[in-house]
């Protein structure tokens, strides 16, 4: 049997995933990249084996993707991020036909096809404004976990409006509304609904059809996954795999070419 692999090294964290011959995920592991980005893309791939139970030398092969994709020195292939999130989206929710990935340093909004081909895409092009490092921003004026983002902001019920469109000022924003008196969910919240509103503005920029996923990081927080679906007035899926949905397209690429590589040689056996 062969396997195949993913490494998804984001600009906050890296993300690895290793499937077997029928795409099922079998191993995967998530860190921080940290400084070195090609240790972390080596550590992840090594801790998703491990976590697989699978021999290094049976994976056939590896894509790398994210913003160091590139550093992922031991790989042999490098595709970029928006392809594989919509492959990702495309295997979990067989119906996606729009996927919005909110990652660290961006948002993207992506229309696909049933199947994942990417249609059309879009991205947000203000600073880090409606992305992860706008919340970790507000956590750091918070001095909150960004654990607890999400817990607290769905306190909130006068939720206040953040006008900043750079993440460089959402700190003083943040501090502003407190000294004015705000409660800390209520300003929570209030970032929350900024996000939403700019991650709204370009799915509508691509067109909203269908199924809608929602893939990166910032799904594992409930509080951004609630107002976003409030926002756009439609469900959202999403799954405990969301966060690993850029590694595990990379992977899926990765078993397309062991295939296509024993149909060109087929005495070598391997994935049928």
């Amino acid at each position: 049997m062969a396997y195949a692999a993913g490494v998804d090294v984001g600009s906050t964290q890296t993300k690895a995933v290793v499937v077997d011959e029928h795409g099922e995920i079998i191993g995967r592991s998530l860190l921080s990249t940290g400084a070195n980005v090609v240790q972390a893309a080596e550590q992840a791939f090594q801790t998703a084996i491990d976590d697989g139970e699978i021999p290094e030398e049976e994976v056939g092969y590896v894509i790398g993707t994210g913003y160091g994709r590139y550093r992922v020195e031991f790989g042999d292939d490098q595709i970029t991020e928006i392809v594989c999130h919509a492959r990702g989206a495309a295997r979990m929710f067989p119906e996606t036909e729009t996927v919005v990935d909110m990652g660290g340093q961006d948002t993207k909004a992506i229309r696909i096809r049933k199947g994942g081909d990417v249609l059309d895409f879009c991205m947000n092009d203000k600073c880090a404004a409606g992305t992860g490092r706008f919340l970790q921003s507000a956590a750091a004026a918070l001095e909150l976990d960004l654990d607890e983002l999400g817990p607290t902001a769905l306190r909130g019920e006068r939720p206040v409006r953040i006008s900043t469109t750079c993440t460089v000022f959402a700190e003083s924003e943040v501090l502003s509304w407190l000294a004015r008196g705000k409660k800390i969910e209520d300003i929570l919240l209030g970032v929350h609904n900024s996000i939403a509103r700019r991650s709204y503005g370009l799915l509508r920029r691509v067109g909203i059809e269908g199924e809608i996923t929602f893939t990166g990081g910032v799904t594992r927080n409930e509080a951004m996954v609630k107002v976003l679906e409030g926002v756009i007035e439609a469900p959202l899926n999403v799954s405990e795999e969301s966060h690993y949905m850029g590694a595990l397209g990379a992977a899926l690429f990765a078993l397309e070419r062991i295939r296509k590589g024993r149909e060109a040689h087929p005495a070598a056996g391997g994935v049928a």
